[in-house]
């Protein structure tokens, strides 16, 4: 049900253009009234029907309805000032960037004021127009009413269903142009990566030297250091010559040991000086130059890289097809308290 809140009403200062929009709302159903009767009484019908039971009233309104129009342009001039007057308002408290700005806004009711069949029925656009103005206040509550719950549902409906219908088109066709071999991925590394290649080059050095001051640290790089001692102490234990060592007696094994120990410090420091010391330069220079060269089954990765795209969209609209209304209207409907069954039984019972 629709309320007034009186105190925002009050707080507002609307009192007035509430009295006014009340005002010409009447006027305005007594001309729409008055155009839909004008309207039938031209028919044959409607006019034998009055001859026949009320023929004082074709007498009296037979001059009326051959001058219509004089009557409807009474209407035109009441509605006309008003709208003079908000639109002089409206100028005085600044309501929009430009003075000119309101007649552009408030379209409908010029339109309206045109005395055609057509554009009269653009008058009724005058009861949105007060309804809006009263809820952007916060005077009257729209979202608490059946009606307004009602169309807003089906024209979320309506937009979900048209919009799910033109993405899920372009998805597809952006699939079929993939799927015809689309040069995507080379357009993707010369638009979108080459220009940003200064920017990765440097993000790709900060990651190195992070990296590399992450296995010089006690806390954090006792992992790597680990694995490369096990693996130099592998890479010594299985050479040749070193095993050699352990034929002399007391010192051999200890020189093993320490050469392990020496060769594990000299390959750890030298990790960590290559990736502290590595810079955006040096990272761009070697992609320029040390892999100009490089040519691998590019073929392979761009269908690779393709085929990961089109599963990709192929996600994308299988979301987009979900139709969400249709499980919303599912949980309004379970959370009814009391289906017509349930009253029919309850009718019996009685009974």
């Amino acid at each position: 049900m629709l309320r007034i809140n009186r105190d925002n009403l009050r707080n507002s200062h609307e009192t007035p253009w509430l009295i006014l929009d009340l005002v010409m709302l009447g006027i305005l159903f007594l001309n729409l009234a008055w155009l839909i009767f004008d309207a039938l009484y031209a028919t044959d019908f409607i006019y034998s029907q009055i001859d026949a039971f009320l023929p004082a009233l074709i007498n009296a309104y037979d001059p009326i309805h051959h001058n219509f129009l004089l009557v409807d342009l009474v209407f035109i001039g009441i509605f006309l000032s008003e709208f003079c007057f908000r639109w002089i308002v409206a100028i005085m408290r600044k309501e929009h960037l430009r003075w000119y700005f309101f007649p552009f806004l408030h379209w409908y009711d010029l339109v309206g004021l045109i005395p055609l069949g057509a554009t009269r029925l653009f008058r009724f656009l005058r009861i949105f127009s007060i309804l809006h103005r009263l809820h952007k206040y916060q005077i009257i509550d729209l979202n608490r009413t059946a009606i307004f719950r009602f169309f807003a549902f089906y024209y979320d409906v309506f937009v979900e269903e048209l919009s799910d219908r033109i993405v899920v088109k372009v998805l597809s066709d952006a699939q079929k142009d993939i799927a015809a071999g689309s040069p995507l991925v080379d357009e993707i590394t010369e638009q979108v990566l080459a220009p940003r290649r200064p920017v990765i080059t440097q993000w790709m050095a900060g990651v190195i030297n992070h990296l590399g001051q992450s296995i010089s640290s006690d806390e954090h790089g006792e992992v790597i250091r680990e694995h490369v001692r096990k693996s130099v102490g592998k890479a010594v234990r299985g050479n040749s010559q070193v095993s050699t060592l352990n034929y002399l007696p007391i010192i051999g094994k200890t020189i093993e040991n320490t050469l392990e120990e020496s060769v594990t410090d000299i390959v750890t420091m030298s990790l960590v000086n290559l990736l502290s010391d590595i810079d955006a330069e040096r990272i761009d220079h070697f992609i320029s130059v040390g892999m100009h060269d490089y040519t691998p089954t590019a073929d392979a990765l761009d269908k690779e890289v393709l085929q990961v795209v089109n599963e990709c969209l192929e996600l994308m609209k299988g979301h987009i097809a979900q139709q969400r209304w249709k499980s919303e209207l599912a949980k309004k409907e379970a959370s009814m308290p009391m289906t017509e069954s349930s009253e029919e039984n309850g009718l019996n019972k009685n009974l």
